[in-house]
């Protein structure tokens, strides 16, 4: 059976809107208002059970686990048409008679009435499970009955489709609360969330993708006319062929700055993908001049220059990359004189250990000269003085507070990597996979990002197409490879 006409996947479009827990409760509040009443909840009732059958269409014996709020009514409503479909829906209940959310309270009356098998224990076979637990107001991890049950639906090898959200991931942050998931489950296909009326950015950054697995999407018939609080990049359309009346100084020049003795491979890393990503030409200033030899006999397309010797004025500077603590002399020009400047791994530890430099690069947007930096969660807690859990728990609030503190466009990397700007709304890049977990591919990222800044791009717009493509590469890469190369991730791109 197909699935409501309302309900997509999110491969239908390239981006999507992510609404936060405020503003969600306010779009219901609104629609509620304007509905008959419990229309809401027997919608997102129905598109649960239809979008059941869609995902597991042999399920025979389907458990139910509903909580006592609004959440554990939409499963309540599902089982309704589940059970009316000739399905056999198993509902363990945590709500009480007389105390439920009026809405929920009518859905457990019609599912008694209409003959639905309730329980109190988690059943011992199911071909399917529906997690209607706790909904986008969760703050706190599952405990008791409810702990269980979570543990029974992950080990299990059934199906597994969480109404919402999955309980025990914060809806705005992403952050995990409950047991941790297993490996054997986590981010598997047989794992599905439908998100109901807005979809919310903790789905898709930090431990939202691995919780989730599948997003699926049901706006009720609502339309959400709000702002929202950040975007969703899915995917984008292929960048516009390279007119043929052009030459190596159409497509703008990027200046590789790092590879310190022992760190070499990572500006060579840097500058070949800035050179497959498109940039006229490459320079890449080497702080091992022993390695200059070398890299220039196997890398003949790079031209490797002393450090002071790069011009900074009129390339686009990607700065730190195997840098060590030998970039840290070179900063205090780096960050005066360059027109466009990425600053990736060391440059940006040196720059959080340094109170003057941290001046320097706030003084840059002043002057018009675009900045874009590049943290992992460690080097974003050492940029904000803070822990990595704190960048973690909330890592849409901490790239923005970057992107304010600094001045720049800041890619938070990660699970759900996050592009912030003082001037847009963030965007979670939605494209790569853990293949990315591996040394180098960081670097990779800030020489593609130099590229498409160095191609005359907007910064912000250059920056998270740069990170999409990325993330792209990898989500092609064969899964059972054993390594991601970061060479032949750069090489690909183009």
């Amino acid at each position: 059976m197909k699935t409501a006409a309302l309900t997509q996947t999110l491969s239908s479009q390239a981006t999507w809107p992510l609404h936060s827990v405020a503003q969600t409760q306010i779009i219901e509040l609104e629609a509620q208002a304007a509905l008959p009443t419990h229309t809401l909840m027997q919608r997102a009732g129905l598109a649960t059970a239809q979008l059941a059958l869609a995902i597991a269409p042999h399920a025979q014996q389907i458990w139910i686990a509903c909580g006592p709020g609004n959440n554990g009514g939409d499963g309540l409503e599902a089982a309704i048409h589940l059970h009316a479909w000739g399905k056999h829906p198993i509902v363990t209940w945590l709500g009480q008679e007389g105390h439920a959310p009026a809405d929920a309270q009518q859905a457990w009356r019609r599912a008694k009435h209409a003959g639905v098998t309730f329980a109190e224990h988690a059943p011992e076979h199911f071909d399917l499970a529906i997690d209607a637990l706790l909904g986008i107001g969760a703050q706190r991890a599952p405990e008791g009955v409810m702990a269980q049950w979570l543990h029974v639906m992950q080990s299990n090898c059934a199906p597994l489709l969480c109404l919402d959200i999955p309980t025990g991931l914060v809806a705005d942050t992403g952050e995990w609360l409950g047991q941790p998931l297993s490996h054997s489950t986590r981010g598997q296909p047989q794992r599905h969330t439908l998100s109901l009326l807005t979809l919310k950015p903790g789905l898709f950054t930090a431990d939202g993708q691995d919780a989730a697995g599948q997003v699926w999407f049901n706006h009720l018939g609502v339309d959400v006319g709000t702002i929202p609080t950040a975007w969703l990049q899915q995917n984008q359309a292929p960048p516009a062929p390279r007119i043929q009346n052009s030459h190596k100084g159409s497509f703008g020049d990027v200046a590789v700055m790092g590879g310190a003795p022992g760190m070499s491979g990572a500006a060579v890393l840097a500058a070949v993908a800035a050179l497959h990503g498109g940039a006229g030409r490459v320079f890449v200033g080497l702080l091992d001049s022993e390695a200059k030899h070398a890299i220039t006999a196997t890398h003949p397309s790079l031209m490797v220059r002393s450090p002071t010797a790069l011009d900074l004025h009129t390339a686009t500077v990607v700065c730190g990359c195997g840098g060590g603590d030998a970039i840290r002399p070179l900063l205090p020009n780096v960050l005066s004189s360059s027109l466009c400047l990425v600053l990736d791994a060391d440059a940006l530890n040196a720059i959080a250990r340094d109170t003057s430099l941290q001046e320097l690069l706030k003084k840059r947007s002043t002057r018009h000269k675009p900045t874009i930096l590049t943290p992992h969660p460690l080097e974003a807690a050492r940029l904000l003085n803070c822990s990595v859990k704190d960048i973690q728990k909330n890592r849409i609030h901490a790239a923005q507070q970057l992107a304010n503190t600094f001045q720049s466009v800041v890619v938070l990397k990660g699970s759900g990597s996050i592009v912030a700007s003082p001037n847009h709304a963030p965007i979670i890049n939605a494209s790569g996979n853990a293949l990315l977990a591996t040394a180098g591919t960081g670097d990779v990222l800030a020489g593609l990002i130099g590229a498409y800044i160095a191609r005359s791009e907007d910064p912000f717009s250059g920056t998270y197409q740069a990170v999409y493509m990325h993330g792209h590469i990898a989500t092609k890469w064969p899964n059972d490879a054993p390594a991601l190369d970061a060479a032949l991730l750069a090489a690909s791109v183009r």
